[in-house]
């Protein structure tokens, strides 16, 4: 790590860490709004994040600052469609990271260790979702090697004529 990640760690998300990973969670609803118009108004819980530490088939870590939780994200363990070539793959999400923090690589440390955490599960396949019209994070993700195969699509049709 460079000086400005010297004091930076990542490590394995425990309960005390819940309130942090709450908001974190919030300001990620936040920055998704603008890419995704179905997205219901007030708070929204993507996932039950207590529910994902105490998962065997999830691994959820955080970035650590001087004992401050400055990002987070997690693997977990999902079966493959019937038809793919692999039985099993690791899914990541989460994926945050605090905006005073971005830009030094901690994106890159913090996929590293999950893609890790997924092979020594046996696991050679990682995939994650992203919001296609998101550059920033589609870019970030690219960076730590991964390419996009299959663009979601959808269509309003409540206003659609009867002719």
């Amino acid at each position: 790590m460079n000086q400005d990640t010297k004091d930076i760690s990542i490590r394995r998300a425990v309960n005390a860490d819940l309130p942090k990973l709450a908001d974190f969670l919030q300001f990620l609803v936040k920055a998704e709004r603008p890419f995704d118009v179905t997205l219901k108004e007030g708070k929204i819980f993507y996932y039950d994040i207590q529910e994902l530490i105490l998962d065997p088939k999830t691994e959820v870590l955080v970035i650590d600052f001087n004992n401050q939780i400055i990002g987070c994200g997690y693997a977990q363990i999902r079966q493959a469609k019937p038809y793919q070539k692999h039985e099993f793959f690791g899914y990541l999400g989460f994926m945050f990271v605090d905006p005073d923090f971005r830009g030094r690589g901690l994106n890159t440390l913090l996929i590293n260790d999950l893609k890790k955490w997924v092979l020594s599960q046996g696991i050679t396949e990682a995939r994650l979702d992203v919001y296609h019209d998101n550059e920033a994070a589609v870019n970030a993700y690219k960076k730590a090697g991964f390419k996009p195969i299959l663009t979601t699509m959808r269509c309003d049709i409540s206003q659609m004529d009867d002719n």
